[in-house]
């Protein structure tokens, strides 16, 4: 991954914050797919193989595959724009195409309907890979018959700023696709199709990587229909008469045809916070591990291990406290830039009132948070007063949703570019750093 950036004078807590983007690093890479995909080919892979994918991970895990299991593979991946082949990577006779993210545009369109003809074009003997991560529900968009893409996206939109769970928005984008929900899959048998999926959703449901266009989908159109009504998404007519329409149904786990398809997850949030406990606890630290799939409302989480954290301040022991999943964010300005990184660590601060010993890291591990061009930021004790000293209040940061501002003004965002993966959030928080009995210098 790219290095890591974050613009903080040698006088802010230095050696504090050097372990947090430290322990961010390890779990980022651990996470990586070629570390994911080589663990899972440790054996080698014999015959040859057509390769489609779709995700922010995806030029990345078509690198890998290119490099792990040799030339004998074509097929197509899809990415976000800028996530990419870098100089000098190849992907082998595996194309690498670009669309739009987190809303699809009309190469998203173009990428589901070449997917689609690809997964029908198996050659005898050839075993059909799918690698998908997060953010593939943007970039492959085909949209059921009766239904544009302007629909699509103004449905996946509103439940967005609502403050819908990734599940349910892409229960919702299931049943108005043409690709999702297994319906990818469908379109390659008899051939089975073999899905290794990077996981950015708490829980780690296949079905809702990506949308799960290789897996049977074990909701229903009335359970999207109760999702837009809940958040107050007005439906119109158009997604109402597909929502209605019976022969609109996804397939379902129990349709034989999906009886011989396979599906491993090879990389999770699990993946980056094991990797980032184990170099915690070699230099001192002791870890507690607070959830890996936590999907609380951002605002909410932040202020709750803000509280657990001053509790564990009256000890002496150097302790640092692990988090993963997908927070929420009630987008109350859509103008504004920030994130729920940004506003989970606006939450913790105002809770520790810039405690001396307790410092705070939390970001997308995917390299991108909310709309901006950060992954996330940490938190110092000197935090408050330095947006006080640039005439900034948290308070009116979070009522914008304004926080991109906030940390950018008091220098302390982070930024890595996009990391080719996505096992979504890691958050940390260290507590009592000063004691522990090992600190490194430098980056290693």
């Amino acid at each position: 991954m790219p290095e890591l950036f974050l613009a903080v004078p040698e006088d802010r807590g230095e050696p504090a914050v050097r372990v947090l983007l430290q322990a961010f690093q390890r779990g980022v890479e651990a996470a990586s797919p070629h570390a994911a995909l080589a663990a899972h080919f440790a054996a080698g892979l014999r015959g040859p193989a057509l390769v489609l994918g779709a995700g922010k991970a995806a030029a990345a895990m078509a690198v890998a595959f290119n490099e792990i299991v040799g030339g004998d593979a074509r097929g197509l991946v899809v990415t976000r724009y800028g996530h990419g082949l870098r100089d000098g990577e190849s992907a082998g006779s595996i194309e690498v195409l670009e669309a739009g993210h987190p809303d699809p545009d009309a190469a998203s369109l173009l990428a589901a309907e070449r997917l689609g003809a690809l997964a029908q074009s198996a050659r005898h003997g050839e075993i059909l890979w799918f690698l998908v991560s997060g953010g593939g529900s943007a970039l492959i968009a085909a949209p059921l018959p009766g239904l544009s893409l302007a629909h699509k996206r103004r449905a996946a939109t509103c439940l967005m700023h609502a403050g819908a769970d990734i599940r349910e928005i892409n229960t919702v984008r299931r049943h108005l696709s043409a690709i999702k929900g297994g319906r990818l899959a469908r379109r390659a048998h008899p051939t089975a199709v073999h899905t290794l999926a990077i996981s950015d959703v708490p829980g780690d449901a296949l079905a809702d990587i990506a949308s799960g266009p290789t897996i049977p989908d074990p909701t229903t159109q009335a359970a999207a229909m109760k999702i837009l009504e809940r958040y107050g998404c007005a439906v119109e007519p158009e997604v109402l008469a597909v929502l209605g329409e019976a022969r609109n149904e996804s397939p379902k786990p129990a349709d034989p045809q999906f009886a011989a398809d396979s599906a491993r997850i090879i990389a999770a949030a699990a993946t980056a916070l094991d990797a980032s406990e184990a170099w915690l606890r070699s230099r001192g630290f002791e870890v507690e591990r607070l959830g890996d799939d936590l999907a609380a409302p951002a605002r909410e989480l932040g202020r709750r291990h803000g509280r657990l954290a001053l509790e564990m301040a009256s000890s002496t022991r150097p302790i640092a406290m692990l988090s993963g999943g997908e927070a929420t964010v009630v987008v109350d300005h859509p103008g504004a830039a920030g994130g729920r990184n940004l506003e989970y660590l606006c939450a913790l601060a105002q809770v520790l009132m810039g405690h001396e010993r307790i410092f705070a890291l939390a970001a997308d591990t995917d390299g991108i948070d909310g709309n901006g061009d950060h992954a996330g930021a940490v938190v110092v004790p000197e935090l408050i007063a330095l947006g006080a000293a640039q005439g900034l209040r948290m308070e009116d940061a979070l009522e914008r949703n304004s926080t991109y501002e906030y940390f950018s003004r008091c220098k302390l965002l982070l930024k890595t570019g996009p990391t080719r993966t996505n096992v979504n959030d890691f958050r940390l928080i260290i507590v009592n750093p000063d004691r522990t009995h090992s600190q490194e210098s430098s980056f290693a």
